[in-house]
């Protein structure tokens, strides 16, 4: 789905319901051939880097992740996308603007819990299945507008699932566009710090929720 057909979408779906919930639901019952990655994580963490040549810091996001296969599937595909949605509809693909080194400053970080923790820039897109074969990833985000007072996170590529809805606006053939969308773990925070003071600002768990987006 390209840039403005996206907005598009937001802002249709906002309109219908709100940045509270305005996503459908995955099926209670999904179709035979369905799989959902068993998935852990930890909160939101703030990091700062310094800029070579500017007294101010660069500011991040990292998440990190830990996802099982207990499908009946011996291997599932595993290809991410993550994006981070304030309500002021700033949307943030993961991986933006991430600076040198910052992957091996976060892994030393957490090498005696996550000893294999792997960046988004692996090779091995397969998830094989069981407890044993658990792929742990850390996910990057710039820091996002100051102005937010509510984030969400979206995991996406943790299921097969999918659906198909009518674009609200582009047609083809005279008949509305087909979008498809993709079961995405929606993680929700608000924020609890003045934006004067964001090197302290702190994230404050709302809930999770499964959505098709």
């Amino acid at each position: 789905m390209g840039k403005w057909s996206r907005v598009c979408l937001i802002a249709w779906i906002g309109c219908l319901a709100g940045f509270a919930a305005g996503w459908p639901r995955p099926s209670a019952l999904p179709e035979k051939g369905c799989w959902t990655l068993d998935v852990t994580y930890g909160h939101p963490v703030l990091v700062t880097v310094p800029q070579e040549g500017s007294a101010e810091p660069k500011r991040f996001w990292y998440m990190i992740i830990s996802v099982v296969n207990l499908s009946s599937e011996e291997e599932v595909p595993f290809y991410p996308k993550f994006e981070l949605l304030t309500d002021t509809f700033q949307v943030l693909p993961a991986g933006q603007g991430e600076m040198k080194g910052l992957f091996e400053r976060v892994k030393a970080m957490h090498r005696g819990q996550y000893p294999f923790l792997e960046s988004l820039d692996f090779t091995d897109n397969r998830i094989r299945r069981g407890k044993d074969n658990q792929r742990d990833f850390v996910i990057f985000w710039p820091d996002f507008d100051c102005r937010a007072k509510e984030v969400r996170f979206y995991l996406a590529g943790l299921s097969n699932e999918t659906i198909a809805v009518e674009h609200p606006t582009l047609k083809e053939d005279g008949r509305p566009m087909q979008v498809y969308l993709q079961k995405t773990l929606e993680l929700t925070y608000s924020i609890g710090a003045d934006p004067h003071l964001r090197a302290q600002a702190t994230l404050r768990f709302e809930g999770q929720d499964w959505v098709m987006r």
